[in-house]
């Protein structure tokens, strides 16, 4: 296993990727043709999301059979030869292993559908009557967390969509499955791996209503959650592997054990306390203005106690759940370059494992879409109609996908400016942004100030620099909530970096500087040994760097 602590990692939807063979949907073997690509941005691991055998109700996070490939993305073969030519550029591959359910087409689920003892307890069924659910938990898709099977007279929990039926993690048959899927895939010559959503594999003994919320405090970070991990890992020897655990609804207590080399669980933990700050009351359906003090409070504590009590942070901003960051935290019109170029220096500075998922290197955007028709998301399309049932417009329903929506994330990538942004020869199974035109690889490949080359120069001074890697950090207060500053120290070596969230400029309640500084990056034309920042334009970013020794 590479150094994670000096490692980037790229992530990859395949579905929105590339299509080679023409039917619209990005694959396996479309990933193959790109991996020079990928290999130029420096990256040492791609995180593929889940292209196991799906009926796709989730775009693959429901798992029908952990060991084969949808045909739709490709054949084991073409899997094998990912991985091979992968290493042969010195790239490792991590797989998404979606542990806390499977698809209700699962072998183990149509046994427990039809009575079968052994897979019913593979699962969390619980006795009663078609009008009363166990609990009035609900799905984080909206609804009931629980559906009623009539034939067996019992509900099952599914914390996510009704055809994703949640594992039953206090069988030692079912930790085991799940310890044979890892070894069959470390075989293969995977390097790593992703763990959707973790925390919530631990549900309680007793079950209970929740009077108070959607029922997440009973199961998020469950009793026996830590010592399952433990037992994961000594078990398949998953600790000399690359992991990443999703953490749904967690806490930092918690991150810090899942983390902590001592502990033998995971090598890191995705959080998203920091992609909450535009929601209003905690709601991600009602939108806000971004607070951006929070931001920094939670960047501050996340980073500060993790460094103290040997923790480590999964660093990104987008993924295949979430908005475009340039459009959400940024400005996709007036400084669409600038500030996708602060926001990528900003996350990249800090102490932690960088991700940059695919086209953030270009400034993707949220597409815009504008018909609930364009629309492929599951979550998205039954919080539509929430969201209308609650008394929105169909407008002021659109508003709020086009800012909050999974799709927004999903669009293909953009290759060039052709007709389908040069991911597919057909129509993409989701449109592409009208942007597509200037925002894609062929256009900013040509462009030495470009956005791509921008993130190029990021990942290469990580590897070179090991304040950026392990040094300590400190925020530094700012009267302005749009100035983000911190300082990272190693050895000698000082890092300061300051970023404008804003779209005017900020001056500093005191200039930052230090002697003998200079600028080591900038989203502006570049500031030539500088030790002195007086001043901020519109969401500029610059990075000044000393060394007493070298």
């Amino acid at each position: 296993m590479k150094d994670y602590k000096k490692s980037t990692i790229y992530q990859i939807y395949p579905k929105s990727f590339c299509d080679s063979n023409g039917d619209g949907i990005g694959d396996i073997r479309g990933i193959i043709s790109k991996l020079d690509y990928i290999k130029s941005l420096g990256v040492d691991y791609i995180w593929s999301t889940p292209f196991f055998t799906s009926p796709l109700h989730d775009n693959g996070y429901d798992v029908e059979n952990y060991r084969e490939i949808n045909p739709v993305f490709g054949t084991m073969e073409d899997v094998e030869e990912l991985i091979a030519k992968a290493g042969e550029r010195g790239i490792g591959i991590m797989l998404d292993m979606v542990f806390n359910h499977t698809s209700t087409q699962h072998e183990w689920f149509q046994k427990a559908l039809k009575g079968d003892k052994t897979y019913m307890d593979y699962y969390i069924f619980k006795d009663g009557t078609p009008d009363t659910p166990p609990t009035n938990w609900q799905s984080k898709f909206g609804g009931s967390a629980w559906e009623y099977v009539s034939s067996l007279k019992k509900w099952y929990l599914h914390l996510f969509d009704t055809t994703q039926a949640d594992l039953n993690w206090d069988n030692p048959s079912v930790r085991e499955e799940l310890k044979e899927i890892l070894r069959f895939w470390m075989a293969k010559g995977v390097k790593g791996f992703r763990f959707d959503v973790v925390n919530l594999i631990s549900k309680p003994e007793v079950l209970e209503d929740d009077e108070t919320g959607d029922g997440r405090k009973f199961y998020s970070d469950g009793p026996h959650v830590h010592e399952y991990l433990k037992e994961l890992s000594a078990d398949t020897g998953m600790e000399n592997y690359i992991t990443v655990g999703e953490m749904s609804s967690t806490n930092i207590d918690h991150c810090i054990r899942y983390s902590n080399p001592d502990e033998k669980e995971l090598s890191m933990c995705f959080n998203f306390h920091h992609l909450k700050v535009d929601y209003k009351d905690g709601d991600k359906w009602e939108l806000m203005q971004p607070d951006y003090r929070r931001l920094k409070e939670l960047f501050e504590i996340w980073q500060t106690r993790m460094e103290q009590q040997n923790g480590w942070n999964a660093l990104f901003w987008c993924n295949h759940d979430q908005p475009r960051i340039v459009s959400r935290l940024g400005n996709e019109k007036e400084y669409w370059k600038e500030s996708a170029k602060m926001l990528a220096t900003f996350i990249h500075m800090l102490r932690g494992t960088p991700y940059i998922y695919q086209g953030e290197e270009l400034g993707m955007t949220n597409p815009g879409y504008s018909d609930i028709r364009a629309y492929r998301d599951v979550e998205s399309i039954h919080y539509y109609n929430i969201l209308k049932n609650k008394g929105k417009t169909e407008q002021e329903a659109l508003e709020i996908l086009s800012q909050r929506s999974r799709d927004n994330g999903r669009s293909p990538m953009q290759w060039d400016s052709g007709k389908y942004a040069g991911f597919s020869e057909q129509e993409p199974w989701i449109s592409a942004p009208e942007n597509h035109t200037f925002i894609n690889v062929e256009a900013e490949e040509q462009d030495k100030d470009s956005i791509l080359n921008f993130y190029r120069k990021l990942i290469s001074l990580r590897k070179r620099y090991g304040v950026i890697q392990e040094g300590t950090v400190q925020f530094i207060d700012q009267k302005q909530p749009e100035l983000l500053v911190y300082m990272r120290t190693m050895k000698g070596q000082k890092l300061l970096v300051a970023s404008n969230f804003s779209g005017h400029e900020i001056v500093p309640e005191e200039p930052l500087s230090f002697a003998g500084g200079e600028c080591l990056i900038c989203n502006y034309p570049q500031r030539d040994r500088e030790d002195r920042i007086e001043v901020l334009r519109p969401y500029e970013s610059i990075v000044l760097f000393c060394a007493e020794s070298t």
